[in-house]
């Protein structure tokens, strides 16, 4: 006899086969039909029951959350809405489930509920689609990088270097603190502490990435990240994931060129891998669009998002460029813009950035050539010297989703950077050897693992494109 997932016992052609399955059941209806669901598809498979010759005592166990092992024929199915069925011949009860407690009914519920009680929420139609697409999205990105040649390698989660430059870093630290030991300057002394200095969790693993590509030439990292920005929004988590391929002898139009393949070429895999889940997420989108009203409703459905990402090459202008369009556009002139456009050297918001993909150019875009002041240290400096050679690639829906740059290989400059910022040059004594031994010209990019899967399934909150969310308060599972 064959053990069969959903997704396989769908494709096969029922022919009154012997078949035995494994899952979870979804639906109970009139003491006969079961649908039952084990992960492996967002479809579930009925079963049909002959209740009148099967144990009674055994059929009052199962309910909604129950585990099933079912033994029985595959046939073609008598009702609407499947191909096949399994008409039953055995079932074994693996794990009753107590309907008066079981958090996941047969119903609609809010986001909200089910991040309470994310241990389950997988058990979703929603959740299990999203959740499949996440795995595909990552096994793509590992596809794409082997193929190009790139080395996979593996950066520390716990790091004395602040990589962003940004401070809002977990502390990592086995001291105890309240009665730590103080130096001269009345702070904290470290140099008690398990690793014999201040150290963090990582925002980033891209400056060492960048030593190991200055021997193995081509290399990603792929892992978690952290950022204790006290920031509850539905676009922020304290633990998130990032892709950060790092490029020896590549300069920023190279990096560019990378970038917009990838993101195609990860895309692509997810359409051919994901059909069912993206049809059940693009319908779910659709219902709930319609209960908008008309001026709040996406222009694009799920799927056509992702077409308009594969079939468009992304626009290139630069951030002078940008800020023209944007200061001229009718939102900035009306004062429609939550952060008016006024002096060039602002920071662009996801509002701005919006505009420029889903109205004004209708194609994702690339930003390049920022200015200096709110850009990173060791982004190589132009000859105008005002600007870097960074680059955003923003999408519909997200705004950023690529932040990348042409490092500074020139040390003088790359040492005056750190100067300027005020940044300790000891911390970073590692980093400039680079630049003594060797030194090229490089470039790399970070993308944000749940800000793809944002895109790609058309979920709005961050927090539910992650299995456990971590975010301010809260850190439970």
């Amino acid at each position: 006899m064959n053990n069969f997932t959903v997704k396989s016992l769908l494709k096969e052609v029922p022919n009154s086969q012997k078949v035995f399955i494994e899952g979870w059941v979804k639906t109970f209806r009139a003491n006969r039909f079961i649908s039952l669901n084990d992960g492996s598809c967002s479809e579930n498979i009925q079963c049909v029951v002959d209740f009148e010759n099967t144990d009674s005592e055994m059929l009052s166990k199962i309910n909604t959350g129950a585990s099933l092992e079912i033994e029985g024929i595959l046939v073609e199915s008598q009702g609407k809405g499947q191909k096949s069925e399994i008409k039953v011949d055995k079932i074994v009860v693996l794990g009753e489930c107590d309907m008066n407690s079981y958090p996941i009914q047969p119903k609609k519920h809010s986001l909200e509920f089910l991040r309470e009680n994310a241990h389950l929420r997988v058990r979703t139609k929603t959740f299990s689609s999203v959740m499949r697409i996440r795995s595909s999205i990552s096994f793509a990105v590992h596809k794409y990088f082997k193929e190009k040649g790139f080395f996979y390698v593996n950066t520390p989660i716990v790091t004395g270097n602040d990589a962003e430059g940004a401070g809002e870093m977990f502390k990592v630290t086995t001291l105890d603190i309240n009665n730590a030991k103080l130096n001269s300057k009345k702070e904290i002394d470290y140099s008690e502490d398990f690793f014999g200095k201040e150290t963090n969790l990582t925002v980033s693993g891209q400056l060492e990435a960048e030593s190991m590509a200055m021997g193995l030439g081509k290399v990603y990292t792929f892992g978690p990240t952290f950022r204790a920005e006290n920031s509850n929004t539905s676009r922020h988590l304290a633990e998130f994931w990032m892709i950060e391929p790092e490029m020896a002898f590549y300069d920023l139009e190279d990096n560019m060129k990378l970038a917009e393949e990838f993101i195609k070429s990860v895309v692509k895999d997810l359409i051919d891998e994901c059909k069912e889940d993206l049809k059940y997420l693009n319908k779910k989108l659709l219902d709930e669009d319609r209960a908008k009203p008309m001026n709040e409703r996406n222009e694009l459905n799920l799927l056509e998002r992702l077409d308009f990402v594969i079939n468009n090459d992304f626009k290139k202008i630069t951030y002078t460029e940008a800020f023209e369009i944007l200061k001229n556009s009718k939102p900035n002139k009306k004062k429609k813009f939550k952060f008016p456009i006024l002096e060039w050297g602002i920071d662009l918001q996801s509002e701005h950035e919006r505009f420029l993909v889903e109205n004004h150019f209708k194609k994702p875009v690339i930003i390049y050539d920022y200015p200096a002041k709110i850009k990173a240290f060791y982004m190589r400096m132009n000859e105008d010297g005002k600007t870097v050679k960074a680059m955003d690639i923003l999408f519909p829906g997200i705004g950023e989703i690529v932040g990348g740059s042409q490092r500074e290989e020139r040390l003088e400059v790359l040492k005056s950077r750190i100067k300027e910022l005020n940044i300790e040059e000891k911390e970073l004594w590692w980093y400039l050897d680079l630049r003594k031994y060797g030194t090229v010209k490089h470039s790399g990019f970070g993308l944000g693992l749940e800000r793809l899967i944002l895109f790609t399934t058309g979920m709005t909150n961050i927090r539910d494109v992650i299995p456990f969310p971590r975010t301010p308060k809260n850190a439970e599972f």
